[in-house]
């Protein structure tokens, strides 16, 4: 059997998406996460909730690596806007990653790993450039077939396509003081989540492609809980499953 390409999400609605695109999925569970192997457009696939957070995100990295084999790894998901213009219903396109919350100073700078000399890790280019471009055709489409209803409360007119750097960290930012914070220290960062930077340095670690593609489901501030639970079922989750489509159809 091909070496599969990893399919991973973060939240049970946007993974439900995914699997639904898969015709003949067979379980396996390991390290306490199933994993579904089938097909995709005659693709070879795994697909894995990766939990919440950098530790779980790491392990899944690793367990796809170590016992699939997996020759890239594809992540869809949700974040917080923070450079301005990163609207909700926007879509970001990692280029490269950063934790927000690592700081072993004074040993080391804010925000280096250590051990790594580098506080920035990369995407792959190709399978990026690969995602950008579904990423794009998916939004010249798809918002308009989610009812006039949903892209007037969401205000997903004219939804963009975004590309740069993603920040990681292991806490919900949703107050409008942590992102003017961020915003301030971290001004080049696009958007902000839980799991991304995780997934790079493990990639980065093994030499597997990533490329993760974040749907923007608030602005990080004091609203961000606002209706977060339909975005996700009525948004995110049909952003996620035709951008994958189109990635690999």
């Amino acid at each position: 059997m091909a070496a599969p390409i990893a399919l991973v999400s973060a939240l049970h609605e946007e993974l439900a998406a995914v699997l639904g695109l898969m015709p003949d999925e067979q379980q396996q569970v390991v390290g306490g996460r199933t994993f579904w192997r089938g097909h995709l457009h005659g693709q070879d696939v795994v697909a894995v909730l990766s939990g919440i957070g950098k530790v779980a995100a790491a392990t899944t990295a690793a367990v796809l690596m170590e016992r699939f084999g997996v020759r890239g790894i594809v992540f869809t998901g949700v974040a917080g806007g923070l450079a301005p213009g990163v609207r909700v219903g926007d879509v970001v396109v990692a280029r490269q990653f950063l934790q927000h919350d690592m700081d072993a100073s004074p040993i080391f700078p804010r925000h280096e790993v250590p051990g790594y000399g580098r506080a920035v890790f990369d995407a792959d280019p190709a399978l990026s450039d690969a995602l950008a471009q579904a990423a794009s055709r998916t939004l010249a489409h798809l918002p308009a077939q989610l009812g006039e209803e949903v892209v007037r409360e969401f205000g997903l007119q004219a939804p963009r396509l975004h590309q740069g750097l993603l920040l990681s960290g292991d806490r919900f930012v949703s107050t409008s003081a942590e992102s003017h914070t961020l915003r301030q220290v971290l001004p080049e960062a696009l958007a902000v989540e839980m799991e991304g930077a995780a997934f790079a340095q493990v990639c980065h670690d093994y030499g597997v492609p990533l490329a993760v593609v974040r749907t923007i489901s608030d602005r990080a501030d004091d609203a961000a809980h606002v209706d977060f639970p339909r975005f996700l079922r009525e948004v995110a989750s049909r952003y996620s499953g035709a951008i994958v489509e189109t990635l690999l159809g």
